[in-house]
Order: structure tokens, then sequence, then C-alpha cells
């Protein structure tokens, strides 16, 4: 299902009516190093689109006959469905992209903010129905420090994983509606810093020694607005960060913890 960029417009000349269903696809790779790759999408694709383009009847077939051959049961069952993906996982509103894998030297995993019209590969988490008040406080130095202290790891760099360290996140308990403005507006500079920089791929901008100053600065500002959603008072450093999140973790998940039952006193004999 997969078209390479450079075999794309060969391919839409040849098969003229499945543009439509011609979606962006986003592995890690592709995302973070902004280059581009192509995939049929044909979930909502009337059976015509498939029997009237020969390319696309090729690719579809070639689907059906290797999962035919796989050894697994579950896998051959699901050529009877050759024109989807295996599993289907795409979000269907805005979402947050993140790489499961990302180079320790960053200071921060470069997030993604997408519509659903950009398909995400396995080698990416998707967080559906995102806000930018959520790719902000995700993308800050709380959330980073967070992840560095839970996250797995793939030799050195950070394995990403929304189960152990996106669901386990305390969120700020109780942002103000000007708060909250606050780290959508940040939020929106990042994504705006990024875009001064067109010919740069996330890798290049999010590499300590090549991190653009008005990134750097957009970055800054992001975690203040972040930070001030949880307290006053700055943070120092990440463990100061790391000491206040799981201290709220922990009173967050307390009513969650049975308590031991109470023994029952004996009544004292006469």
């Amino acid at each position: 299902m997969i078209i390479e960029d450079e075999d794309k417009q060969d391919f839409l000349n040849e098969n003229r009516t499945v543009g439509k269903y011609i979606r962006r696809f986003l592995s890690a790779d592709e995302y973070l190093n902004n280059q581009k790759r192509w995939v049929m999408w044909l979930v909502d694709a009337p059976p015509s689109v498939i029997r009237e383009n020969p390319g696309v009847r090729k690719r579809v077939e070639s689907v059906r006959e290797f999962r035919l051959q796989s050894r697994k049961e579950s896998t051959r069952r699901r050529a009877d469905r050759p024109a989807l993906f295996d599993q289907i996982r795409q979000p269907k509103h805005e979402y947050i992209l993140v790489p499961r894998h990302s180079s320790e030297n960053r200071k921060y995993v470069p997030l993604g903010y997408f519509s659903p019209e950009n398909i995400i590969a396995d080698s990416c988490t998707a967080i559906p129905d995102a806000s930018l008040f959520h790719f902000g406080v995700i993308s800050s130095s709380m959330h980073m420090a967070w992840m560095r202290q839970v996250c797995g790891r793939l030799e050195s760099r950070y394995r990403y994983s929304n189960k152990l360290v996106y669901n386990n996140f305390p969120w700020p308990e109780s942002p103000t509606d000007k708060q909250r403005a606050a780290v959508e507006s940040a939020a929106q500079a990042v994504l705006e810093a990024r875009k001064w920089h067109p010919n740069s791929s996330l890798a290049d901008l999010y590499d300590p020694l090549s991190m653009p100053p008005n990134l750097v600065k957009a970055h800054a500002q992001l975690d203040r607005a972040v930070e001030l959603c949880y307290r006053p008072q700055p943070f120092d450093n990440d463990r100061q960060r790391v000491e206040y999140l799981f201290a709220l973790y922990e009173k967050l998940t307390a009513p969650l913890i049975p308590l031991p039952p109470k023994r029952r006193r004996r009544a004292a004999s006469r």
C-alpha cells in the first residue's frame, strides 16, 4: 500500500481516479527527517476504485496473496479484506504524533500536531482528539522530565509508551481559562517557530547544537506557561519537576489504593 515519493506522480498518472485516496504516511523516520512517503488509504473507497485502476488492483492483489501465504491464521483470515490495513488505529480527529523512539540527546521529543488525513505508522504513537492545550503540556519540560524518568529505553534512546508515560502523567489539576489560553498560545508559537525553517528537518531543529534561537525561545515560553498551570513558583531543574509530579501522582492515585481492612477489637473479657 506504500508509495515512494519518487513514484507517486507516475502512479497517479496511471491511476487517475485514485488521487483522493493517496495520503501522506508518517513513520518516525519520515516524520523526524522531513521525508515524504505516501499510502493508499482505501477505507472509504468504493469497489470501483480498485476494479478500474490497474495499479491499485495489482497492489491489493499482492496484499491478498501475501496474507494467504502467511503462517499465521489471523493474517490468512484477513486476506478477505486486502484493501484495508491489518489493524486500523487511525484517529478520526486531530491528533498528536509521538515518535516511539527518540534520541536521548534532545531536550524535547519533537511532537507533531496533525489532521486525520495524515496516516500514522506503527513506529509512532497517536494521541487522538488532542487540542493545542494537550500539545502544549506534553511538549513542555514538565512532561519531558516525567518521560525521562519513567520511559523505557532502546539502547540509550527514549522509548515512549502511551501506557507507561502518557496514561500515568499527572496533568495540571485545575488550570484557569487564562492559563489554558496561555499554553495554547505558546504551543502555537512553537509550531510557528518551526515554520521559519522549512528546509530543516525536526532532527535538525531539535539537535541541541543546532536548535534555532527562535525555537529555543518559543519552548522556554511554553515551559513557563505550562509550569504556571501547576504552581506560581518556577521550577529550577528537572529534579524539582519530577519530585513535584510524583507527589501529585501519589495524591491522584491515593483514592485508588485500597486500605487494609481494620481489625475488629476483641471485647474485653469480664
